[in-house]
């Protein structure tokens, strides 16, 4: 056991007001990654829980605030469990770091080659990911009518390959990846092509790309507030291109205020952050969430 991770996550959980625990009806949880400050998960998780009859804490593993390095991230999973976490959920940037500290994949993380919710249970640490599922779901109420024959996504990391896979699951016809690292880009392209064949395929042009597609999305962090910017510079962008973001704070992303001024239609990331969170709560609950009751949540906060 990393003591020094121990101590950490110990004074974490002491600082939250919720994180007494009262027998079995409570959930301890959390959130694991860099810059989450302005994170609203905690406050879905626990407002659903109260809805539902049981406490919970949610807290925030920021590994910027808490001057972690990268290297620490076994041992705050060896600490969660010592302490009696349900889980965590993980966002960047360590959705793919992760998988080497777990002892098992559900199938679904196992396609994708990503993470971002960890379950303790009998012993275990099995990895899950919500985010594909979150993001079909966001995708079908949002932007669920528009053509798809060609599509490009910038961003080809944990998150990335989430929402791949999930476009790919909604009917897309072909989709090119570009990522600011192309071995990532190409790498995620080898092990989607298994599925998809030839409809997969790396960009390396992103101007000619966009000129041919029907659609883009953002998954890289340009756009958050850590992050400011666009992935690709505004003037690449066209009205009848439709035009989808990952990222959820700010809602409003500098990509998303250009498509806007344009006319584009949009999809922000609050259909992924909401959706991803009912597929998790499940998960640390074993209790049915909504999407309706997630959203209300996600607003109110």
């Amino acid at each position: 056991m990393d003591e020094a991770c121990l101590d950490q996550l110990r004074r974490v959980v002491a600082a939250h007001p919720a994180a007494a625990r009262a027998g079995g009806r409570s959930v301890l949880v959390g959130l694991i990654g860099r810059g989450i400050q302005l994170s609203r998960t905690p406050a879905m998780h626990e407002r659903e829980a109260a809805r539902l009859g049981l406490g919970c804490a949610y807290v925030l593993v920021d590994f910027d605030v808490l001057g972690l390095p990268d290297a620490a991230l076994p041992g705050i999973l060896a600490a969660g469990r010592a302490l009696g976490f349900q889980g965590f959920n993980v966002t960047h940037p360590f959705k793919q770091a992760i998988l080497a500290c777990l002892d098992e994949l559900a199938p679904e993380a196992a396609a994708i080659g990503a993470v971002n919710t960890v379950v303790y249970a009998e012993g275990r640490t099995t990895g899950h990911n919500t985010d594909s599922w979150g993001f079909a779901e966001g995708f079908k109420a949002g932007l669920g009518d528009v053509p798809r024959g060609m599509v490009v996504q910038f961003g080809a990391g944990g998150a990335g390959a989430a929402v791949a896979h999930a476009l790919m699951q909604l009917g897309t016809g072909a989709l090119g990846l570009f990522d600011s690292a192309p071995d990532r880009a190409h790498a995620l392209a080898d092990r989607m092509r298994r599925n998809w064949g030839d409809r997969v395929r790396v960009v390396e042009d992103a101007a000619g790309a966009l000129a041919a597609a029907d659609g883009v999305v953002n998954t890289t962090p340009v756009g958050m507030a850590k992050y400011p910017g666009t992935p690709f510079p505004d003037g690449h962008l066209r009205r009848e291109l439709w035009v989808a973001e990952i990222i959820y704070f700010p809602a409003e992303t500098a990509l998303l205020r250009a498509a806007h001024a344009l006319g584009c239609r949009t999809l922000a990331g609050t259909g992924m952050a909401i959706g991803q969170a009912v597929r998790a709560f499940e998960l640390f609950t074993g209790r049915k969430s909504t999407m309706a009751s997630m959203a209300g949540h996600f607003e109110a906060a």
